[in-house]
């Protein structure tokens, strides 16, 4: 099965083909690092992680780069307020990045380069531009000449003309074209700066991602990705720098994820509805997080509330909750041969790859691809509530088999990471620490509950579950006993 991809160059699928079979060169646009991340960072990292775990799933080497910026006209007005060098800034905020990255489970990527390292391949670059009549200097600035490139416009969809007749006069006289934009900008007094031909500077956002890219997967490369609001300008000046000096494609597909908003609402400080990966990661766990963000194909919109996040933490829930009672059934090798399940709910879990695969292989729909897990869970979960005995040998092996499987696959999303005994058992911990009682007086009330079944007392069971309930308590009977978990508001 081919993987297809929503390439925003053509705006279409297509199959995806590597330049060079079965390995896959990735190029992501990273943070700029002066502030902690939010949500919108949360997604796109999240985002490219699946695509390079699913790709690598499928047995290709993947070589991912992904960037800080670390000198930037946000970076430099950050440290002036908080009275520290650039340096100190971006690097404090780059730790502070990894620490929820790890938090988060997110895999490193091959290499990690800083625009700040490479300003001599910037330098290059833009020297390359200059002697292709593409870029010209003025008065230490250097500029992009958009008019040098027939291509201009054609990632974002926008028409050239169009643009230059909706700008604004530019109050920049150096430029040629109010479109122009800049390569190499000339240091202010007290800012950071390196030496270059035009005098001393740093370099233009855009043309960063340009060297950097070319410097560790070549001219042409297989996949760009990042956010919607990297289209324009930054990905359409990106395309415009490379494929003009180097006179080839630059890229073979462009990925953009969806935005997120919060309740509707565009996410922004000013109406208090900012959320950082730290706000969130203090009420939920790091998958649930992961799981709401996948419950949503990588396009889409994604619109955080509390009450998706609640619907995610449940799905987890369940899928773990399978996982634990499939290991709870031990081992059945001395069971009979007989099966309980149907040849259509076999089916249904042996076919559980195949299905997961042919949703990936569509534009990476997660939302899809976790549908198929959560079929295969409803067919186990049928089975074993079928079995008043221990399951017999066939379903006992198709069960710890298809569990096996579930893990595997919820891998390339992240998710089913711990051990499931153990994340149940924490979460019941934590649950229980909000409420006003002990496991321990549970499970008395539970052994007193039993005790008043046998002896046909079902109005003291009743009365014993009536109270576990007021306290928070839901009681589950089984086959196998007693269950009880912490009531979800």
């Amino acid at each position: 099965m081919p993987v297809k991809i929503y390439n925003t160059l053509t705006r279409k699928k297509e199959t995806f083909q590597p330049i060079e079979p079965a390995h896959i060169k990735l190029y992501v646009c990273g943070i700029t690092s002066y502030d902690y991340c939010h949500i919108g960072h949360a997604r796109s990292a999240l985002a490219f992680d699946m695509i390079v775990r699913y790709l690598r799933y499928l047995g290709n080497k993947v070589t991912y780069i992904r960037n800080f910026t670390d000198i930037d006209d946000k970076i430099i007005a950050r440290a002036a307020e908080q009275n520290t060098t650039t340096e100190e800034l971006a690097n404090r905020f780059i730790d502070e990045f990894y620490i929820d990255m790890d938090k988060l489970g997110v895999d490193r990527p091959t290499m990690e380069p800083k625009a700040t390292e490479h300003i001599q391949e910037m330098i290059d670059l833009i020297t390359e531009l200059i002697d292709k009549d593409m870029a010209y200097p003025a008065h230490g600035d250097v500029y992009y000449s958009v008019n040098s490139f027939a291509g201009y416009g054609k990632l974002s969809g926008r028409n050239l003309e169009d643009m230059q007749a909706g700008a604004r006069i530019s109050v920049n006289e150096n430029k040629h074209n109010p479109m122009d934009f800049v390569l190499w900008k000339a240091s202010k007094p007290g800012e950071p700066s390196w030496e270059s031909p035009w005098g001393p500077g740093r370099p233009g956002w855009h043309v960063e991602c340009s060297a950097m890219s070319r410097k560790y997967l070549g001219d042409t490369f297989d996949i760009h990705g990042g956010g919607q609001d990297l289209i324009f300008p930054h990905h359409e000046n990106e395309l415009a720098q490379s494929e003009g000096a180097n006179g080839k494609p630059f890229v073979k597909m462009w990925i953009h994820h969806g935005f997120v908003t919060i309740r509707d609402e565009k996410m922004s400080k000013s109406l208090g509805n900012f959320l950082t990966i730290r706000d969130i990661l203090d009420h939920y766990h790091p998958e649930v997080l992961r799981f709401f963000i996948f419950s949503t194909q990588y396009r889409n919109p994604l619109d955080f509330s509390e009450a998706a996040m609640q619907d995610a933490m449940t799905g987890l829930d369940r899928l773990y909750e399978c996982i634990a009672a499939v290991e709870k059934l031990g081992d059945k090798s001395q069971d009979s041969d007989e099966p309980v399940a149907t040849t259509k709910d076999r089916n249904k879990l042996e076919t559980l790859e195949e299905r997961f695969q042919k949703a990936m292989n569509n534009d990476f729909n997660t939302a899809q691809a976790q549908g198929t897990l959560f079929e295969a869970v409803k067919v186990m979960n049928k089975i074993m509530r079928q079995l008043s005995a221990p399951p017999a040998k066939t379903d006992h092996t198709l069960l710890v088999t298809t569990a096996a499987t579930i893990k595997k696959l919820a891998a390339v999303m992240g998710l089913l990471q711990e051990d499931a005994n153990a994340y149940l058992a924490a979460k019941k911990a934590a649950m229980l620490s909000a409420i006003d009682i002990k496991e321990e007086e549970i499970e008395n009330l539970i052994q007193e509950r039993n005790q008043a079944r046998v002896d046909k007392d079902w109005g003291r069971s009743d009365e014993i579950r009536d109270q576990l309930l007021d306290q928070g308590i839901e009681l589950k009977d089984g086959p196998e006993g007693t269950g009880w978990s912490v009531k979800r508001n």
